[in-house]
């Protein structure tokens, strides 16, 4: 265990312990919006997991594991964006979706990849503030919820590459990203987005 504590006090970190061979749960890094990866017009506040502003931000993490869930609360109406997207997105500007880097589903209802609308959802549905919209991915699924509900029709089936959660709004769009203690159950066989080294 000294061992272990050495190497925390060579890092900064003199103030952690190592207990019964576990590190400190603060130690853990936690899976947050990039401040890296996000349009120069973006705000990022709560620690990282409220978006504000204009443009996108993705998630310091990928998708590595095999099945992933997290939550979007809209907290204010207005343009946005959710689903996931590769590093090399142009987060400045919305809609995402118009490239082969991004699957998006907007404010207007639709799905969008690399410039096409592949779905939409059902005409009687509308996304409100307070509405809570989350997605599963599941090694190239992306499928959609709202308020708990799994929209079965409404996905894409081919996400291709390393991707990561991606937010993005305008026009005074707020939204709340949950990347734990979620509103919602946990689809079965689903688990929160891991850190790379936490996979292993």
């Amino acid at each position: 265990m000294e061992c272990c504590n050495s190497i925390l006090r060579l890092f900064g970190l003199a103030d952690t312990t190592v207990r019964h061979g576990k590190l400190n749960e603060r130690l853990l890094p936690s899976v947050l919006l990039d401040h890296t990866y996000c349009g120069e017009h973006v705000v990022l506040v709560k620690g990282g997991t409220r978006v504000c502003g204009a443009g996108a931000a993705i998630a310091n993490a990928p998708l590595m594991q095999n099945k992933s869930y997290w939550e979007i609360k809209l907290q204010t109406s207005g343009v946005w964006n959710i689903g996931v997207a590769a590093r090399q997105a142009n987060f400045n500007t919305l809609p995402l979706g118009d490239t082969t880097l991004e699957w998006v589903l907007r404010s207007d209802g639709g799905l969008y990849h690399n410039g096409k609308k592949v779905a939409a959802l059902p005409d009687t549905m509308v996304i409100e503030e307070g509405d809570v919209i989350a997605c599963s991915y599941d090694h190239s699924q992306l499928s959609f919820y709202v308020n708990g509900d799994l929209l079965s029709d409404v996905s894409f089936t081919s996400v291709r590459g390393s991707v990561y959660p991606v937010v993005g709004v305008d026009q005074g769009a707020i939204l709340d990203v949950f990347f734990k203690d979620f509103v919602y159950s946990i689809p079965s066989g689903f688990s929160e987005i891991m850190m790379e080294q936490n996979i292993i």
